[in-house]
């Protein structure tokens, strides 16, 4: 990612000193490989306080998600801490989606994701393909359904998930040995893939680890394969998941964002 630095120093609601530019060199990157990391957007007491934040609903079991007794992930994040709302409102957050997605662009969904040596998880090569909705309605084009932690998910058309956009924020270090994000650049213009188009990927293209710092942000689109190895040498990698979106669901369909 050298090149891809550019920074415009002020403050920003509170989160940080160094709101980064989405300059055309990095959205150019973006938009052909479907990622970009980008490193020091908030600060180190900006973390402090979303980790502090987040230590209270991790005894807050109705929606907590656990392997072998230990939390690896959080659902329903935007109600539950104030402050991680008020970090995907803040204009730090904003100058990284808006010009992605648009001035319209809106949060609907948060997640907390841990890795530790007792939730030492890996996922295989995916793509994220189901949102989270108000209720369910039967809406053309729309499904399979699928209910997590008490709120109605669905699987949209791919326009809706063209126009949606994730930005991991990572609140621990996440290096080579802490099983980071591994990406497969290029694959989220293809659409949504079969097995054997995904296995045709895998075999073309080599995956990227997303290594980046505490403060650091990965923007990721949906329909990017994506995975993550166990770690080597496990420790906390803490990550806020927000998803953001342009424009309206389609009939009386509304995001759980908006509830």
């Amino acid at each position: 990612m050298r090149g891809f630095n550019r920074l415009i120093f002020r403050r920003c609601d509170g989160y940080g000193v160094r709101m980064q530019c989405v300059d055309d060199q990095i959205l150019e990157h973006f938009n052909a490989q479907g990622y970009a990391i980008l490193p020091k957007i908030l600060d180190a007491n900006a973390v402090q306080s979303l980790l502090s934040a987040i230590s209270k609903v991790e005894n807050e079991g109705d929606s907590r998600q656990q392997k072998r007794g230990q939390m690896y992930a959080v659902r329903n994040l935007l109600a539950r801490v104030p402050n991680v709302a008020k970090l995907a409102m803040s204009p730090t957050i904003r100058a990284l989606v808006e010009p992605i997605l648009g001035s319209d662009a809106k949060v609907v969904r948060a997640l907390l994701f841990d890795k530790t040596a007792g939730a030492n998880w890996k996922v295989a090569w995916h793509q994220d393909l189901s949102i989270a909705v108000n209720e369910r309605i039967d809406v053309e084009g729309f499904g399979p359904w699928s209910m997590k932690a008490g709120v109605q998910h669905v699987q949209p058309p791919v326009s809706v998930l063209k126009r949606m956009l994730t930005v991991r924020v990572h609140l621990d270090d996440c290096f080579e040995d802490n099983g980071p994000l591994l990406v497969l650049g290029g694959s989220h213009a293809a659409g949504v893939l079969s097995r054997a188009q995904v296995a045709d990927w895998r075999g073309k293209v080599a995956p990227v680890a997303c290594t980046v710092g505490a403060g650091g942000v990965v923007l990721m689109r949906p329909l990017l394969l994506h995975a993550s190895s166990a770690a080597t040498a496990p420790r906390h990698r803490r990550v806020v998941h927000l998803e953001f979106a342009s424009g309206e669901l389609p009939g009386a369909l509304t995001w759980a964002a908006e509830e």
